[in-house]
């Protein structure tokens, strides 16, 4: 009785589906190694500085977001979202544009005679801060530098400025989109606008990465996304990464 023992073999199969399912995936992509912890996030800036024999200045993202968030620099003083693809100077600088609108004397240390404060040249830099700052009780995560930075926002554990000089509309745009996937074992991907909205500015997304108009963004996969493209601008490098799958992929199971 084949047609009887079909249900009992597609629900094995099912279950062997759901167990292997995150090996699979992180055996199908090439994910990138993760730095240690307190590196995760942190940044060179190097457009200029080794070509001048000067250190490349660090810039460490788990530091400032406990300060402000992620629109303040990337819309109000103008950072692009690519490290180095900004054309910082120290001119500007001392002028208060980039760095120079909070490192100005008052509201953070000055350029002025504080150069070897950035210019390290070295990622882990702030390992000792690092481990000062991460023994507060923040909610954890296994991934980046394993702190859930929505769930400490949200339980108001930081409350970071969301404007310098300009003050910004608040965003209460509340829309989820399920984003299905390229296998079909793969369940969707969820994007929530109220977690992003409060980190981001509506234009730190659209046109530029995601096209507004409903399915019109084109050649939206994963490969893409590991190279930084789409969700990979800000989820390979600041944001957590993608190895946390089920953070996307909400209906995941099995061991990760």
């Amino acid at each position: 009785m084949p047609h009887q023992a079909d249900p009992v073999i597609r629900l094995w199969v099912a279950l062997l589906i759901l167990l292997v399912l995150p090996a699979t995936v992180s055996g199908y992509y090439e994910l990138p190694k993760l730095p240690p912890p307190e590196e995760y996030g942190t940044l060179l800036i190097d457009r200029v500085s080794t070509a001048r024999g000067i250190k490349p200045a660090l810039f460490s993202h788990w530091h400032h977001r406990t300060l402000y968030t992620c629109r303040v620099c990337h819309v109000e003083l103008d950072f692009n979202m690519k490290v180095n693809s900004t054309e910082i100077t120290e001119e500007a600088n001392r002028k208060g544009r980039y760095c120079g609108a909070c490192h100005n004397g008052r509201t953070a240390f000055a350029h002025a005679g504080n150069c070897q404060r950035c210019h390290t040249g070295d990622k882990g830099a702030f390992l000792e801060k690092f481990a000062l700052f991460s023994q507060f009780d923040f909610p954890l995560t296994d991934f980046g530098n394993r702190i859930d930075w929505v769930q400490a926002l949200k339980r108001r554990m930081i409350t970071p400025n969301t404007y310098l000089k300009t003050r910004s509309a608040d965003i209460s745009f509340d829309r989820k989109f399920l984003l299905e996937a390229e296998m079909n074992m793969i369940p969707p991907a969820v994007f929530p606008h109220r977690q992003h909205a409060a980190w981001l500015d509506c234009s730190n997304c659209h046109p530029e990465i995601f096209t507004i108009k409903k399915k019109g963004t084109k050649h939206f996969t994963m490969n893409r996304i590991l190279k930084g493209e789409f969700c990979g601008v800000c989820h390979m490098t600041v944001a957590f990464p993608m190895d946390d799958c089920r953070r996307c992929h909400p209906g995941i199971k099995g061991k990760m």
